[in-house]
């Protein structure tokens, strides 16, 4: 198990494997550029990314509000009818916010020099599945996003603590009104069967002692913090996995992360992720060994991971289907193309089943085959008009189908943007656009890094053979059918 990859088997396939599904794909140069390393280096430039500068800045919203307590306390005091309009203002603002939120982090993940670090805030975003919706702060839901980024190659522990004391989580889960009267068990249920346990390895007397253990870590609403509240806590005794003692919410967790089942659970949830398939049992039990062993830190066992010659068998390169974001994402970086506005964006992956910072429940989403229906296969069709011709009305209209309730005004607004084609000049060389014959390796090379299947290659060929020169409009049709693929809508 975990055997390394053999330097003879790294090649432009296996290095465009590491960079779909480590990051986010990119353009045959940037995945040569992989290709010439050795296994280990193409690996640490992506796992060891501290060492690559990221002047990214953030939403100019993104901290502490100094004005509102000041706000909050006016809207008390106003009448019924004001405090009605500044509740609307606030809302509008927050829902503004959010579509800002969500297209800075697409930006990030499609132009950040950081892929990995992107893809591991995407991973622990579906994982700790934390919704806007709910929580009704897009500066609560950016702290979250920026936690998972610093953290989320670090230390099991640290980040489970983090995590816990995380306002949006808080707020999320109920555990901001745990009190040793009535201890609320929401997340002590959810931390030990979605986030470190799985189904089977707690009992319902762990799940009510561990909501003791927790009482008295809160939320305080003006300043938009962790707070811990003596008063609140339980002191008493508690019997957690069968051990006893005065735990309070820190011991808790440290009980759960030192329990083996904690990193049997993690470790196979990533490689379900980064590998698009669950591990056999032998392989969950390797993984979580070299987890344990490096002291339950996840950059030792992602570089493990990426490493191996399991990662790169057949039966994975080529066979995770895309998320909506990886599928957006991804085709923006191959498409050497801009990252559409925000409110296209949203729509975009909206429509496609993935809502960053809105996940359909606490599970986060299911991903897999799951992602592809007639209605979502038949977007990502469409919305690939959108990214490449610079059409809006798909994303218009599915957004507004979609969600029957929806803002017709966020519809409107959407429907008059315009985004622009995508420049083929800068995809293919002159040589490359000389025949059909030199430019579907090249569309091969650039859309899917393997070969058409016959009947694909037929269908561009009969299409591209038909055509009286390869104009620009020519090759971005060639592309939209491409992108219509079953092959395209794998990673």
């Amino acid at each position: 198990m975990l055997s390394r990859m053999p330097a003879d088997r790294w090649d432009f396939t296996t290095a465009a494997h590491l960079l779909n599904r480590a990051g986010f794909g990119g353009v045959p140069m940037e995945i040569g550029r992989l290709a010439v390393m050795s296994p280990a280096q193409a690996v640490s430039w992506l796992v060891d990314y501290e060492r690559i500068p990221d002047n990214t800045t953030n939403p100019a919203w993104a901290q502490p509000d100094p004005e509102r307590a000041e706000r909050l306390r006016a809207a008390r005091n106003a009448s019924p009818e004001e405090r009605r309009k500044l509740v609307q203002e606030m809302q509008k603002n927050q829902r503004e916010q959010i579509v800002e939120l969500r297209a800075w982090w697409l930006q990030r993940m499609a132009c950040g020099p950081r892929p990995l670090q992107e893809k591991m805030t995407l991973f622990w975003h579906g994982h700790f599945a934390t919704s806007a919706e709910k929580v009704r702060d897009a500066y609560l839901m950016w702290r979250q996003n920026d936690l998972f980024r610093r953290l989320g190659t670090g230390n099991w522990l640290e980040l489970l603590v983090a995590v816990a004391k995380d306002p949006a989580m808080l707020i999320w889960l109920d555990q901001a009104q745990s009190r040793k009267e009535h201890p609320n068990e929401n997340f002590a249920r959810e931390v030990m069967e979605l986030f470190t346990l799985g189904e089977g390895h707690y009992t319902e007397k762990d799940v009510t002692e561990a909501a003791r253990a927790l009482t008295g870590w809160s939320y305080d609403r003006l300043d938009e913090d962790f707070t811990e509240r003596p008063m609140w806590h339980d002191r008493g005794e508690k019997t957690i996995f069968g051990q006893t003692g005065y735990f309070d919410g820190q011991d808790f967790l440290e009980l759960l992360v030192a329990r083996p089942q904690a990193a049997r659970f993690i470790s196979a949830k990533l490689w379900n992720f980064f590998a698009g398939t669950p591990p056999s049992p032998e392989l969950t039990d390797a993984l979580a060994a070299t987890f344990r062993e490096a002291g339950n830190q996840f950059k030792t066992l992602l570089r493990t991971m990426f490493l191996s010659q399991e990662f790169y068998a057949p039966s994975i390169i080529r066979n995770q289907v895309k998320s909506p974001v990886q599928w957006l994402v991804g085709s923006v970086r191959m498409l050497e193309r801009p990252l559409p506005p925000p409110l296209v964006c949203t729509g975009l992956t909206r429509n496609l089943g993935q809502d960053l910072f809105a996940p359909p429940n606490v599970k986060g989403w299911d991903g897999g085959l799951s992602w592809i229906t007639t209605n979502t296969l038949l977007a990502r069709y469409n919305e690939a008009a959108t990214l490449l011709q610079g059409d809006v009305a798909p994303v218009a209209g599915g957004a507004l189908a979609n969600r029957p309730n929806a803002n017709r005004q966020f519809v409107r607004r959407m429907a008059q943007l315009r985004i622009g084609a995508v420049d083929a000049g800068k995809l293919f060389t002159e040589k490359q656009r000389e025949s059909v014959d030199a430019l579907l390796p090249a569309l091969e090379r650039r859309l899917l890094q393997a070969q058409f299947k016959p009947e694909q290659e037929k269908v561009l060929r009969d299409y591209l053979g038909g055509q009286p020169e390869l104009t620009d409009s020519a090759i971005l049709n060639a592309i939209r059918l491409a992108m219509s693929t079953p092959e395209y809508q794998l990673t």
